[in-house]
């Protein structure tokens, strides 16, 4: 397959994002449920705003490229939310998630750069990818706030961290941000 004809392939995948929804949300009764394309670029711009709050040296381009990429293989594979993943075998959903993103990456020519960068969110195994990570969880709990204030699911307790297991977020401005939701959610009158 030429690289055009590739590129094509990979957008069309992209593009499968937008009709896929964040089955979380869904199995928790929320009709108009957000797209993993529309969760990606919430990460996305979390990351970017994130990169300018820390002092800690990053690329941006690979914050960006890590945050655009981290559910890609989901149009394919489906939005498998945690609880479903808690009974597959260890690491079934990276698995099978890596081989869709090879697929989708194949012949592309930073396939093997996206596909390492990938794997650096998933084992948090870099800065950026740690950064990404802290985005992803900050991207679902302003969903959640977002959600229990707009929807008859007023509260969605199940995907608030306990404050008392200590930070929850790799960077000290990702943590300051949510103890700053979480300080609003307190004081929204429901």
């Amino acid at each position: 397959m030429e690289k055009t004809e590739a590129t094509l392939h990979l957008l069309l995948d992209a593009h499968k994002l937008k009709r896929t929804y964040r089955t979380g949300w869904v199995a928790r009764g929320i009709s108009n449920a957000e797209s993993v394309a529309e969760h990606s670029f919430g990460v996305t711009f979390i990351a970017l705003l994130l990169m300018e709050m820390i002092d800690h040296p990053l690329d941006k381009n690979k914050v960006l490229t890590i945050a655009l990429l981290h559910d890609l293989p989901e149009g394919i594979t489906g939005d498998i939310p945690s609880p479903a993943v808690a009974h597959f075998p260890p690491n079934a959903k990276r698995d099978a998630e890596l081989a869709v993103l090879k697929h989708q990456l194949n012949n592309l020519p930073h396939a093997d750069q996206w596909r390492d960068w990938w794997q650096e969110f998933e084992d948090r195994s870099s800065p950026e990818g740690r950064l990404v990570r802290d985005a992803d969880k900050l991207d679902m709990l302003i969903q959640a706030y977002t959600y229990e204030q707009t929807t008859s699911n007023r509260w969605l307790e199940e995907f608030w961290p306990l404050a008392e297991d200590g930070p929850q977020f790799e960077f000290p401005a990702a943590q300051a941000i949510y103890e700053s939701l979480i300080t609003l959610r307190e004081n929204t009158t429901l």
